[in-house]
């Protein structure tokens, strides 16, 4: 190498490796009168930004990460003091879904849920959750956290949203490997927040894929007849197909002929999108009405009684 070019290099690696130790050795040359009046005109700033009127009109959104920092301080201010964490997951769904699966049935799920409750926004679908030992993954695709990290990650998202004036925590999964870390989380949450008038609130009735099963062969006279033995099935399907027809990869199975699941035709596609807005609606319902009662303090029998079901 050039030594004129090394010797650039030498000094861009020293600066680089010395510039925070000397902020930090500035800041601590500082009085402690200074750093409290910097701290002070920093506290000032932040406060002249968060009364800062929204410039343009706000978004139609209840998705926090779809809304600039303004439309939510609003949205908060409004009275949205609920939000909620979806939980999806990564893993092996057979030949035709999306890894994703359960992501894409949370796009629809929480939008729905948030807009039927009136007062909640939504995180982004948190798509990173236990599929097993995250060291020995079976299926290509499969992306897995321990439990122990899961859990960390909705406390600290948890926490985020209570400093920030959220007061009402919901926590759902898609998945049923989500749950326990789920129950966990709102557990350790509100242990950390007793006595401050924030909740976390564990929604076990969002994961009610067996009662969704019934209503479709009950109410909407889809029933399967065979098992293509694949982890997939005619509703999980028709739910995906509302966010996005091409993660079930419709278009690709039609034209291989490959078009149904279970015994069930997911052509046309209007009909099998008219099935998955019906079945979102009643998982939408179903959860909304447990969300309102574990908030007025109902537990027991229905709540317990929702919370097993297919694992999807």
């Amino acid at each position: 190498m050039n030594k004129a070019v090394l010797a650039v290099a030498t000094m861009v690696l020293i600066t680089g490796f010395s510039a925070p130790a000397t902020a930090a050795q500035n800041r601590a040359a500082l009085s402690p009168e200074e750093q409290a009046r910097r701290q002070a005109e920093r506290e000032r700033r932040r406060q002249e930004m968060m009364r800062m009127p929204n410039p343009i009109a706000a978004l139609n959104s209840v998705w926090i990460d779809e809304l600039t920092w303004i439309e939510v301080r609003d949205e908060i201010a409004s009275g949205k003091t609920t939000a909620i964490i979806p939980t999806g997951g990564v893993e092996q769904n057979g030949p035709y879904l999306a890894t994703g699966k359960h992501n894409y049935v949370l796009q629809g799920a929480c939008d729905g849920i948030a807009r039927e409750l009136g007062n909640a926004l939504c995180t982004p679908v948190l798509k990173l959750v236990p599929e097993g030992d995250p060291e020995n993954i079976s299926y290509p695709g499969t992306i897995s956290l321990r439990q122990e990290t899961f859990l960390m990650v909705l406390q600290d998202v948890g926490n985020s949203l209570k400093s920030q004036g959220f007061t009402d925590i919901i926590l759902i999964g898609d998945s049923g490997g989500n749950q326990r870390g789920l129950e966990a989380a709102a557990a350790k949450l509100n242990e950390h927040w007793a006595g401050s008038g924030a909740t976390a609130y564990f929604i076990p009735e969002y994961y009610n894929y067996a009662d969704v099963g019934r209503y479709m062969a009950e109410e909407l006279g889809y029933v399967e007849t065979v098992d293509d033995g694949h982890h997939d099935d005619f509703y999980i399907t028709s739910l995906m197909m509302v966010t996005s027809p091409e993660a079930v990869r419709y278009h690709q199975r039609v034209e291989a002929g490959k078009a149904t699941i279970n015994g069930l035709s997911i052509t046309p596609i209007n009909q099998a999108l008219e099935v998955g807005h019906k079945l979102m609606q009643f998982r939408v319902d179903a959860t909304v009405k447990a969300i309102h009662a574990a908030m007025g303090g109902e537990t027991g029998g229905n709540r317990e009684g929702h919370s097993r079901g297919h694992g999807r």
